[in-house]
Order: structure tokens, then C-alpha cells, then sequence
């Protein structure tokens, strides 16, 4: 038997072992996940479009800063200067072709009342410590800023050792802290919309966000948009929540100077993730968390970004369902590893028995099959469609000076492609991360023992030179830029898309 014929015949078998009760049972069952996704978008967007509805009205009615604020009444001088003072804390690690624009966006805004910015490096030896600095100058006193180097952490993350030395820097007079990602692209009133929502319920014990991926091309950058984009549902309900993401956190600033709820503690003491910390302390105290409907930033992928960087970026996110800080937040992240796990495959699978039957229909046939002739259509991938359309557009006028973003950078062809390959090595992902309690963040490598920080290693030749999503040069000198990878390669070579726009100058 020849080796095509031997390939027939496995394949033919699989044909057949896919037509079974358990195998339509499966596909039944991709297609409930995939009914769940589109409805989640759907809701999703509905409270998205609300906002731009809510914008447009306004401006009917002559209110021509509606992207600020409500009511135009607010922009008085009488209420601005009743505004609280705020504090911005960015902890910084790298250099990137994003990173200039998204300070610029930070530092400009357009919130009334006293605010400053502490950006907060590891080290001056940060190729961040310098471009930060040139930043500044070009603003000089416009602008209340400044760097703060706060040493090596040795108990938890170096972001969170950074978030910490920046609130103990923060001015005392200050009542609420933001902390950002140093790529998330702010809108000139974001922090005035988030300090808005705190005034007016001082129940609130965080305010967050959610980003929207710009992909730079790559399958690898397709396949992050991918992975944000249901969680996406979580940020978009226009008040609360139960998700937080910590690119993105205004709190109160009396909750870290009185370690109220153990916010500091917690995440000092074997901290890894800022945001999985924190949303399990306000689950345990029963504190809320909301996220307002404006809070949607663009944010732009490498242009470089490879698969590899990308499976990079998935080992980080599954590693947090390892951290924990009490038995309850341990069972939590069991079920949500469990969960994500059975959903995930559980998504992928149709797709890939789909792809036997496909394959074994076209040996019978002895036809040629090309992926461009191929019109995929899908609920899920129309309800994705549909979001991203709407929260461009929300983007675009929250942003009326910056470069309009634009639906027809996304190619949907790598989009269906990244919604199979991410749902089907998230499980490996998660599971890797379980069995090996320890994870390589930007060169530094975190090992876990009871679900913390138990102990760290550091050296510039153990890790990656750029950072995954950004492609921030870690280090002084920059290194060779990272290869593409095969899968990529393939990708770019089947779907054959259209570059996008640069979003940066």
C-alpha cells in the first residue's frame, strides 16, 4: 500500500468516526458556543452603539463636546475646578514603535481638574528611562509628570512592584489613582469619564476597560484580537462587572494608602497579576467593579508580531489562572481554567471534524480547493464583525483629532482562521502553565508555589528581546528583529491581505 493510499484510508476512517452519535453531538454542541458568542457580541455592541446614539444627540442639541462629557454645563469653570485630584501611575518596561503616540495620548489629556503622571521604570538602564524623558521635555510645565525608578522587585511582578512605588510617590492631596499600560491609547476624556463615575457612586471599587486590538497583519496579532474579543463581552455592559483589566484601573487612592481589603498586601506579598489580584479581593469583600460604555481604547499590535510571540502572550495569560490568593479564589480559577478549557476545544472541534469531511469529500471528487474561493460565513464571526465596527466607530469620535481608525484594516479571512487555532491551543496552553509553575515574562522568570511569587530569576539571556504584543525592546542595545514564523508565512501567502495603515508617525 502506498503511503497516499494509507493517508486515504485514515482519512476516510476519520470521515466515518465523525459521523457517529458522539461526534454529532460535539458539533451540536460547537454550534450552542458558537450561538452564546454571537449573542454576547450582540449584546455587547447594543450597549457600545448606545453610547455612539447618546454622542450623536448631543451634538444635535449643540453640545459639541459630547466626546467629554454629557452635559456641556460640566465644562464650566465653577465645576472644573471642583474636579478631585488624580494621580496616573504607568509602569514601564521597554521601548516600542507604539509607545510614543499612547504617551502623548496619556499626558494630553483634557480632564480639568489636578493631575499628574509618574512613570515608573525597573531601572534607568530601561530603554523607556530616555524616550520618557525626551517626552516630558517637549511639554516641560504644561504638564505635571515626571520618571520614577523604583529598583528591582523581590517579592512580586516587577509591574506590580512598579504600580506600588508609583502610589507611594503619588501626591498626598490625590483621591483617586489610575493605573495604564503603557499601551493603551487614552481619548482626550477618559480620565474625566472614569473620575465622573467615582464621583457620582463612591461605592465603586474600581473603574476599568477593555482594548480593542489593532492587528498589524500577522496571524499572530489576528490570534490575539481573537483571544480579547470574548472577553470583550465581560468590559461592555456599561456598569458592572465582574471582570477587571489591568491596563486599565481608576481607584480610590485612601484604598492603598489604609491597605483597605488588603490591596496592598495582596499584591505585594507574592503578587503576579494586578488585575486577577485585585478583582479576587473585591470578589471576597464583595466590592464592586464597574466599566462605563466610553471606556474602549485602540490598541495597536507590533507590526512585527510573530505566532511565536504570540504563544508567548497566551503562556502569560493562562499562567494567571496558577496565582491565587485564598481558597476560594483557588476554586475560582479551577472552574475557569476547566471552563475555558471544555469551551475552547469544544468551539474547535466542529471546525476540525468539518475539515476531515471536507478533506475527504475532495479525494472522492478529486477537485481543487483554494481557501480565497472559500465564502466563510458564520453567526459568531458576523456578531465579531459587527462589534468591532461598532467600537471603531465609538473609538473615532471618543478621538476626534487622531488618525481615524478603519474596518477595512481587518482581514476576516485570518480572523476565522485565528478563532480555530487560538480556541484550539488555549487548552495546551493552560495546561503547559499548570504543570510548569513557572513563566517567562520579558526576561524575567516567576516561579509559583501555593499561588505566589516564590521566587525569581533575572538575566538578559534567558528571555526574549522584545516584549510580545508591543515589540518594546527590553534592553539598551536593540537586538535582531524576531522571525516570522511558518505559520504566518502560510498565512500571509493564502489569504494574501492587504497591508494595514500604520497608526503610528
Amino acid at each position: 500500500m502506498s503511503a497516499l493510499d494509507s493517508i486515504d484510508s485514515l482519512l476516510f476512517s476519520l470521515a466515518r468516526a465523525f459521523c457517529t452519535p458522539l461526534a454529532v453531538f460535539i458539533q451540536i454542541q460547537g454550534c450552542m458556543i458558537c450561538l452564546i458568542l454571537a449573542l454576547g457580541w450582540a449584546c455587547a455592541a447594543y450597549v457600545r452603539n448606545r453610547e455612539i446614539k447618546r454622542m450623536k444627540d448631543g451634538m444635535r442639541c449643540g453640545n459639541s463636546f459630547s466626546f467629554l462629557c454629557h452635559d456641556i454645563s460640566e465644562l464650566e469653570h465653577s465645576n472644573q475646578i471642583k474636579l478631585p485630584r488624580v494621580t496616573v501611575v504607568m509602569p514601564l518596561k521597554g521601548f516600542g514603535e507604539h509607545n510614543l503616540l499612547n504617551w502623548r495620548s496619556q499626558v494630553t489629556s483634557l480632564y480639568g481638574g489636578p493631575l499628574e503622571f509618574l512613570f515608573v521604570v525597573e531601572s534607568k538602564e530601561d530603554p523607556a528611562y530616555h524616550s520618557v524623558l525626551r517626552l516630558l521635555q517637549e511639554f516641560k510645565d504644561d504638564v505635571d509628570a515626571k520618571v520614577v525608578v523604583a529598583g528591582l522587585s523581590t517579592t512580586c511582578s516587577q509591574k506590580i512592584h512598579n504600580q506600588l512605588v508609583g502610589v507611594e510617590n503619588m501626591h498626598k492631596d490625590s483621591k483617586y489613582v489610575l493605573f495604564l499600560d503603557d499601551d493603551v491609547r487614552l481619548h482626550p476624556g477618559t480620565i474625566g469619564a472614569l473620575t465622573t463615575e467615582m464621583e457620582k457612586n463612591p461605592e465603586i471599587f474600581i473603574q476599568t476597560g477593555y482594548p480593542l486590538d489593532l492587528p498589524s497583519g500577522s496571524l499572530g496579532s489576528y490570534c490575539i484580537y481573537e483571544y480579547h474579543m470574548p472577553c470583550s463581552m465581560g468590559f461592555a455592559t456599561g456598569g458592572k462587572t465582574f471582570f477587571l483589566w489591568g491596563g486599565c484601573m481608576m481607584m480610590h487612592a485612601d484604598d492603598f494608602r489604609l491597605d483597605r481589603y488588603g490591596v496592598v498586601s495582596g499584591l505585594r506579598d507574592g503578587g503576579y497579576s494586578d488585575d486577577m489580584t485585585l478583582a479576587a479581593l473585591a470578589g471576597a469583600h464583595n466590592r464592586l467593579i464597574t466599566s462605563p460604555p466610553v471606556a474602549v481604547f485602540p490598541h495597536p499590535l507590533a507590526s512585527d508580531l510573530s505566532f511565536g510571540r504570540y504563544w508567548n502572550y497566551l503562556r502569560k495569560q493562562t499562567f494567571v489562572l496558577e496565582s491565587y490568593i485564598s481558597k476560594v479564589n483557588w476554586i475560582m480559577n479551577r472552574a475557569l481554567f476547566s471552563s475555558h478549557c471544555y469551551l475552547s476545544w469544544g468551539f474547535a472541534a466542529p471546525y476540525f471534524m468539518a475539515l476531515i469531511h471536507v478533506a475527504a469529500v475532495l479525494r472522492i471528487y478529486g477537485k481543487g480547493y483554494s481557501l480565497e474561493e472559500t465564502n466563510i460565513t458564520s453567526g459568531e464571526l458576523l456578531s465579531m464583525w459587527n462589534l468591532t465596527r461598532i467600537e471603531v466607530q465609538l473609538c473615532n469620535m471618543l478621538s476626534p483629532e487622531a488618525p481615524k481608525l478603519s474596518l477595512a484594516t481587518y482581514n476576516w479571512v485570518l480572523v476565522f482562521i485565528a478563532l480555530v487555532v487560538d480556541n484550539f491551543l488555549y487548552p495546551l496552553s493552560a495546561f503547559r502553565s499548570h504543570f510548569s509553575q513557572s513563566i517567562n515574562w520579558s526576561g524575567i522568570r516567576y516561579h509559583l508555589k501555593n499561588g505566589k511569587i516564590s521566587k525569581i530569576e533575572r538575566s538578559k539571556d534567558m528571555g526574549p528581546k522584545f516584549t510580545d504584543l508591543g515589540g518594546k525592546h527590553l534592553y539598551g542595545k536593540k537586538g535582531a528583529p524576531p522571525k516570522v514564523s511558518f505559520l504566518s508565512s502560510l498565512a500571509r501567502s493564502l489569504a494574501q491581505w492587504r497591508q494595514p495603515k500604520k497608526f503610528d508617525v
